[in-house]
């Protein structure tokens, strides 16, 4: 059995993910940042935790509240898409900054704050959910908030899997497809059940050799 903490795990992917790690019999921490809308997650046998990824007061709340308690796979899946106005000629400023602090800062400071947590495991596993938007080697014009704050948080983690070379930790990134969630709209190609299983794969998959590495949902490498 595996302890399993998921950022944004109320809905969408990280409600997916919670859901089947708790089926396989896994303990999870569902970090989400209102639990009384969520008290019926994964049949209420997920524990709920407070989290909210754009604010460092949450994050270091959340981790007071958890304490040294060893976790092997940590996920952070929690990100916004940084309003609609997105163009060069149409940009929302300040939701591009609140998208900085949730899709690039938070997730980082939440690594940090749990390293602890992550190396008592012995084989302790960090997934950070990005995108493809975020890749030099997708050609998509537009989104500029969405795709420069994930860009960020790739390099960000890439620079994390150096640093943390010597730690008992592994460290990767995860395109987790186009999926059907409030985000990625009616259109997109696969569930949220699909991304997560495959997610989960990946991750049960991985080495300390597979430190630094982008993964497409489906066990695929990602150029970057």
């Amino acid at each position: 059995m595996a302890r399993v903490l998921i950022t944004g795990a109320g809905r969408g992917i990280g409600e997916a993910l919670t859901e089947q790690y708790v089926t396989a019999g896994d303990e999870v921490i569902a970090c989400v940042r209102n639990p009384k809308t969520c008290e019926e997650l994964a049949g209420g046998k997920a524990r709920l935790q407070v989290l909210d990824a754009g604010s460092p007061e949450s994050i270091n709340a959340a981790r007071e509240a958890i304490g040294d308690t060893p976790i092997d796979i940590l996920i952070n899946n929690a990100g916004t898409t940084g309003g609609m106005k997105q163009t060069l000629d149409d940009l929302d400023l300040d939701e591009w900054r609140r998208a900085l602090d949730v899709n690039t800062i938070g997730p980082i400071l939440i690594a940090r704050a749990f390293k602890s947590n992550l190396a008592a495991s012995g084989n302790g596993k960090l997934m950070n959910v990005t995108s493809q938007l975020a890749a030099s080697t997708w050609p998509f014009g537009g989104m500029y908030i969405y795709s420069s704050t994930k860009a960020a948080l790739s390099k960000a983690t890439q620079i994390l899997a150096i640093d943390w070379k010597e730690a008992p930790i592994t460290v990767a990134l995860m395109h987790p497809g186009w999926v059907k969630t409030d985000m990625g709209g009616a259109n997109a190609d696969i569930t949220p059940s699909t991304s997560a299983a495959g997610i989960i794969s990946v991750i049960a998959a991985m080495t300390k050799a597979d430190s630094g590495t982008f993964y497409k949902w489906n066990g695929e490498i990602h150029p970057w």
